[in-house]
């Protein structure tokens, strides 16, 4: 099926697809992977500014992955910790759940396909 055929607005939906791919892999964070066991779905999530969130559902690979037990604060207890420090800094990276480091051998798990192949 050509892009003509798809209609416009679909059209624009594959095109942001492609430019986010791109520029992963530009930036080193993803990488062509054309045989995996493991191979998600891509879902696109529109934005409150009308622009387009690539996203991969991860809800399979979740299933099949050790469950730890890690438990999150309670949200009283990080109100009380930060309540006695004058200044507080956030920081922002570019793609930051990118910047999480991952053992080499659960790269391919991390698997998603597109229309243009599958990428990891």
């Amino acid at each position: 099926m050509g892009v003509r055929d798809i209609g416009p607005h679909r059209a624009s939906l594959l095109l942001r697809v492609k430019e986010e791919v791109v520029k992963q892999i530009n930036a080193g964070f993803l990488e062509v992977y054309n045989y995996s066991e493991w191979v998600a779905n891509i879902v696109l999530v529109e934005k409150k500014n009308g622009r387009v969130r690539v996203c991969v559902d991860y809800r399979d690979l979740n299933k099949a992955s050790p469950k730890d037990n890690f438990p999150l604060p309670h949200i009283d207890v990080l109100v009380d910790n930060t309540a006695r420090h004058a200044q507080f800094s956030f920081m922002d990276g570019f793609s930051g759940y990118n910047q999480i480091r991952m053992a080499e051998e659960d790269k391919i798990k991390t698997t998603f396909t597109t229309m243009r192949g599958n990428f990891c």
